[in-house]
């Protein structure tokens, strides 16, 4: 016997939303309202839908090839259109939500509405009534695209300083002086130590200052007097920090979540109660101190990206069989995610928000540096790993991470940078002995991995730029031919002097410059991103992804609904967008990066754009690869919408995905919880109201200094390393049960 389901009185918010939509749309009383049964109700609204439909052949005629295109092919009422259509066609979609826990939910959008008109009860909350408010004022033309001005968007951008304007420059350098003072007070009282960096204890304290503001210069006396523990970075912060954060900063400590922040990133924060520093450091903040709701979670926290789980001999969930450690990650034919032991498995510092938070809740990854050094066998592991790139078919780009690449010792890195040299050599001259169609793919591409250019960019040294550019200029020779610093920049207030100087040693050194940005709630603010594009273009960097938060509940606080992603892409960040012949013009910089600032500058002039952007929005999916391909097709009792991703169409995959089928996301935020958050920071929610229509997007395809460079087509189709077999829809974030 089927058990009834147990229903509760609305709530007066809830109501008041459901009174608000029958005012608005009164053709939905008599189907809802005067319906004495859900199936009436459905059969009801299917009739008046298939009427309304009728209006729009061409809708009718595109729904059919049910692809995430369709956003191109209709209109802003269309759209939402599409989606009650997707509705319908989900209706009493059944999933397993990693949000809650695995707990079983169910789409039944259609149900909750009749419930809620017809007995003013139900399981829905005021998150859903107000996203259901918001939909069919898409479609009645209450609610309007509206897409603003350039000239709206560079005042939004005008809001968000940089760590390169004057003032925030002065009010960092107080910062630097009373950090620099509390460290020598607590080297005095045995509070703080270094064996490397000792301070003569018979000098006096002008001339102990003046050695330390010397080391500042060197970033390993940052990771040495990094804060480990809250009382001290309350301390270093001039006792600014909050009750309630100190208590989370206490239980996260509790939880075993790390905290290291060294002393150059404490100087970026805001201390100051001054008008121009109020809420401007919020995302770094963010990237800082750990949610609440992080800290319940930690100890529970699943693997997000389902292919970074590897059995020994086993392919992963994207159908590679990997080397027996852990040192290879990889999703597909032409990239592989090579993360050595060294030092370089550490960071400069703990981004709260990171993908490998799993990792550190396993305590495979932590930041006690001298542990993971290098053990003895590592030249031999690395030369079997080498081996496993040597004899693969179709690899052309290799990106060195971590952890974070320039974590590593200028002599590991140099030796890692050689290794990958004389691998790609042997892979060239192996060639030169096979047909035509049968040759391996051989490396093109070296990427490295590194957020220190913020973190710590006293690491950019000669030393290293040296090792850099001695790679590049014997790697040019044997085919490579594009180099690639991949860096990690959050906010233009990260971008400082040192920074700059950091970047443009860099790009002398013959490697491009690029960022990719985690779009958190507080770096999805109007003219956040934006902002951080000018300022990055200003100092020779290019914008690659802009990555929606992955994870589950664990960043809750911090995760910007993907509609936010899709409202930025298609308003604020056209005002960018070059054509096909200058995208194609941009690619030169590969070919002489020092240039990068003098080539950015002639296109943005000549193209009147007040930034470059060539990146794209994705999302890392919890199978394979990445994408912002979706369509809306469901939405959760509490308001949570259930998006339907095809793959990114604009590259090559494992083969696995034409046997994946459906990649269904449950989001972890209503987007009204969102636009809360975003209004508690300062802004106005009436400039993000067209967030509510955003239910559809289509991958943007790579700009041209994205793209490899041309195949000679004598590459064999032949695949190494893969071996397909059926997939376990219960490894996935979300999947069906009905």
């Amino acid at each position: 016997m089927k058990q009834k389901r147990k229903t509760f009185r609305l709530k007066p918010g809830a109501l008041e939303l459901i009174s608000q939509l029958l005012q608005e749309n009164p053709y939905l009383v008599p189907i809802f309202k005067y319906a004495e049964t859900l199936q009436i109700a459905k059969e009801r609204f299917k009739k008046w839908l298939e009427e309304y439909v009728s209006d729009y052949p061409r809708l009718q005629e595109v729904y059919k090839e049910y692809g995430s295109s369709l956003r191109k092919k209709t209109g802003w009422r269309g759209i939402a259109l599409v989606r009650i259509l997707d509705y319908m066609h989900y209706d009493g979609l059944k999933l397993h939500d990693p949000n809650l826990s695995n707990a079983t939910i169910i789409s039944r959008p259609i149900e909750n509405l009749w419930r809620a008109i017809r007995f003013e009860k139900g399981n829905c909350n005021e998150a859903f009534c107000l996203d259901m408010l918001f939909l069919f004022r898409q479609l009645n033309g209450k609610l309007k695209q509206n897409k603003p001005s350039r000239k709206k968007i560079i005042y939004w951008m005008s809001k968000h300083p940089s760590g390169l304007d004057v003032e925030i420059q002065r009010d960092r350098e107080k910062n630097k002086v009373r950090i620099i003072r509390k460290i020598i007070e607590n080297i005095e009282s045995g509070r703080q130590s270094s064996r490397r960096f000792r301070l003569n204890m018979d000098a006096g304290f002008e001339e102990k200052f003046e050695q330390v503001s010397r080391l500042w210069s060197d970033y390993r006396f940052h990771l040495s007097f990094a804060v480990r523990n809250p009382d001290l970075l309350n301390e270093m912060l001039d006792y600014s920090l909050s009750d309630e954060t100190m208590r989370r900063l206490y239980d996260a400590r509790k939880k075993g979540i790390p905290l290291f922040v060294n002393p150059y990133y404490l100087s970026l924060l805001c201390v100051s109660n001054k008008t121009h520093c109020v809420g401007v450091d919020q995302a770094i903040r963010d990237y800082v101190f750990p949610s609440r709701k992080l800290i319940q979670q930690f100890g529970k926290i699943e693997a997000w990206e389902k292919e970074d789980k590897v059995s020994a001999g086993e392919p992963n969930v994207a159908g590679w069989i990997l080397p027996p450690f852990h040192n290879v990650h990889r999703r597909y034919p032409e990239v592989a995610i090579f993360i050595p032991d060294t030092t370089g498995r550490a960071c400069g510092g703990l981004c709260v928000s990171c993908q490998r938070m799993y990792d550190f809740q396993s305590g495979h990854f932590n930041f006690d540096l001298n542990r993971l050094k290098a053990p003895m066998r590592w030249p031999e592991k690395m030369k079997l790993l080498l081996d496993y790139f040597e004899k693969d078919t179709q690899l052309r780009d290799i990106l060195i991470t971590g952890g974070d690449a320039f974590m590593s010792s200028n002599a590991a890195l140099r030796h890692i940078l050689d290794a990958v040299y004389q691998m790609a050599l042997r892979k060239k001259q192996a060639n030169q002995l096979r047909k035509k169609g049968e040759k391996f793919a051989e490396i093109v591409r070296v990427r490295l991995g590194t957020r220190l250019p913020v973190y710590i960019p006293q690491r950019i040294d000669d030393e290293l730029c040296n090792i850099l550019e001695s790679f590049r200029e014997k790697a040019e020779k044997i085919g490579i031919q594009q180099f690639i610093i991949q860096s990690h920049v959050e906010s233009a207030m990260e971008i400082t002097p040192e920074t700059k100087r950091a970047v443009e040693k860099l790009l002398n050194a013959g490697w491009l410059v690029t960022n990719q940005l985690v779009f958190t709630t507080a770096a999805s603010v109007r003219g956040h991103t934006a902002k951080l594009r000018q300022v990055l273009n200003d100092i020779g960097v290019i914008s690659y992804y802009t990555f929606s938060v992955k994870g589950f509940m664990e960043n809750y606080h911090n995760f910007a609904t993907n509609a936010r992603s899709v409202q930025e892409e298609v308003e604020e960040k056209r005002l960018g967008m070059l054509d096909t012949e200058m995208s194609r013009k941009l690619a030169i910089l590969h070919k002489d990066p020092a240039k990068a600032i003098q080539y950015i500058n002639e296109i943005r002039e000549k193209e009147k754009k007040p930034f470059l952007a060539t990146d794209r929005n994705m999302l890392n999916l919890p199978g394979v690869g990445k994408s912002m391909s979706f369509r809306v097709v469901g939405i959760t009792d509490d308001g949570r919408r259930i998006l339907l991703f095809q793959h990114d169409p604009n590259r090559k995959h494992s083969p696995i995905i034409h046997q994946m089928g459906e990649v269904l996301i449950v989001e972890s935020k209503p987007i009204s919880k969102y636009l809360k958050q975003i209004k508690k920071m300062g802004n106005k929610v009436r400039e993000y109201k067209s967030i509510w229509g955003y239910s559809m997007c289509e991958t943007e395809p790579r700009a041209a200094v994205f793209e490899y460079p041309p195949d000679d087509g004598e590459t064999t189709s032949k695949i190494t390393h893969l071996e397909l077999k059926p997939i376990n829809w219960k490894e996935s974030s979300a999947w069906q049960i009905n």
